[in-house]
């Protein structure tokens, strides 16, 4: 199918809204339950490679699945893709209301359900992404997505948080994880108002390698750009949270840390969606990777509630200029020409490879350090090691910053 040649003006129509609603209500879900998950399963077995593990089974199994769907995704029905990240999403959650408190001894499984729910929803949503957005309004999009995002990252974990506490035993647990079920279930009745998207024909399985292997491919420096975004991602997605948790024995506290930093965030990519425009994206997003890990320097001395939330509001601040300005770049490159269009789902899928395999790095060096140490100095070093990584994604992606994504 050749790139549409509407241009949107900036504006976003009905269909990239509902996207955004959709999206909207994945998040929601995921943030009334997803650090939570950590916690409960901390409250069971007080194990930091066990929780690695977790992390990790997710994200091997999203790599693995996200190559395997790729056909599938571009040559039948993306929609159905999405819906069955959103009920897989749902499965999960149900699994850990019915395992209970020994939801611990299962955590590759649990780890395995959730990274299949991730590849079939987050493929096709971005595949649909590029296909409703284009380089005039895709950094208004990012702007739009993040804004709700923060939104509902913002009341829905202070609501469990609140629950969970006013329960006892693990009763609000179970509820929130009920809720956040139901959630799932309302995401993919919504997703049906999506228009069916129109298919491709002949999915190359090699396409993203052979990109890698040509000389002068943009994608031989955005690739490592996307790795480097992912070993962060890998590891802070799951331990800032739980080391909230730990410093507050508190899950309301949780709850009013996620209130405080989601507010900033929601402001903050509010701006930055204004702000930041194709071919002034470098200084933002060098001065988001330089915030971004500088902050990580004061837990060298204290790791309290104080300092989690002082490193919590920089990010929240300055984690729109780094993300918004590599996403749209990435979606720009996609998009870039007819034939690079024709071959977005595999590009999608070389972008996911790029961070998934980030994560998985990151994950493993986390379960290395903590199996052996649990000394605070030995992991906030890897914590800084991990957390310099958007510097060196914005080093490799600079060139094509400058460039719009052209």
């Amino acid at each position: 199918m050749p790139q549409k040649l509407e241009r949107s003006g900036g504006r976003l129509d009905g269909q990239t809204r509902l996207l955004l609603l959709v999206n909207a209500l994945f998040a929601c879900a995921n943030a009334l339950s997803g650090a939570f998950v950590n916690v409960y399963l901390w409250k069971a077995k007080q194990d930091f490679a066990m929780i690695g593990w977790f992390a990790l089974s997710h994200q091997i199994v999203m790599a693995t699945m996200f190559v395997v769907i790729g056909k599938w995704v571009k040559e039948r029905n993306k929609m159905n893709s999405l819906r069955l990240g959103v009920a897989l999403a749902a499965i999960f959650y149900l699994l850990v209301l019915l395992l209970g408190k020994s939801a611990a001894q299962w955590v590759v499984l649990l780890g395995g359900v959730q990274g299949m729910s991730s590849a079939f929803f987050w493929l096709a949503f971005n595949v649909v992404y590029f296909e409703v957005t284009d380089r005039d309004n895709r950094d208004r999009f990012n702007g739009w997505a993040g804004l709700l995002g923060s939104a509902v990252g913002m009341a829905a974990p202070w609501i469990s948080g609140f629950l969970i506490t006013r329960m006892p035993d693990t009763t609000g647990y179970r509820l929130i994880f009920s809720i956040s079920l139901g959630v799932f279930v309302v995401g993919a009745f919504v997703s049906f108002f999506l228009k069916k998207r129109p298919v491709q024909q002949n999915y190359e399985w090699l396409y993203g390698i052979k990109q890698l292997r040509q000389q002068g491919n943009g994608w031989r420096s955005a690739y490592p750009a996307l790795f480097a975004q992912g070993v962060r991602e890998g590891v802070f997605g799951f331990l800032i949270g739980l080391m909230v948790y730990i410093a507050t024995k508190n899950e309301l506290q949780l709850g009013n840390y996620a209130l405080i930093t989601s507010a900033v965030s929601l402001v903050a990519f509010f701006l930055a969606g204004r702000l930041v425009k194709p071919g002034r994206r470098s200084i933002p997003m060098l001065a988001g990777a330089l915030a971004m890990t500088l902050i990580i320097l004061p837990f060298f001395w204290q790791v309290n509630y104080t300092t989690l939330i002082v490193f919590g509001i920089v990010v929240a601040l300055f984690y729109p200029l780094y993300s918004i300005p590599i996403t749209s770049t990435i979606f720009d490159m996609i998009g870039a020409n007819t034939e690079s269009a024709e071959h977005r789902v595999e590009y999608v899928v070389l972008r996911e490879t790029a961070l998934n395999m980030g994560r998985i790095l990151g994950t493993i060096a986390f379960i290395a350090v903590v199996s052996f140490t649990k000394e605070p100095t030995h992991i906030t070093t890897l914590m800084l090691i991990l957390g310099a990584a958007p510097i060196f994604s914005w080093f490799f992606i600079r060139k094509h910053l400058a460039e719009g994504g052209r």
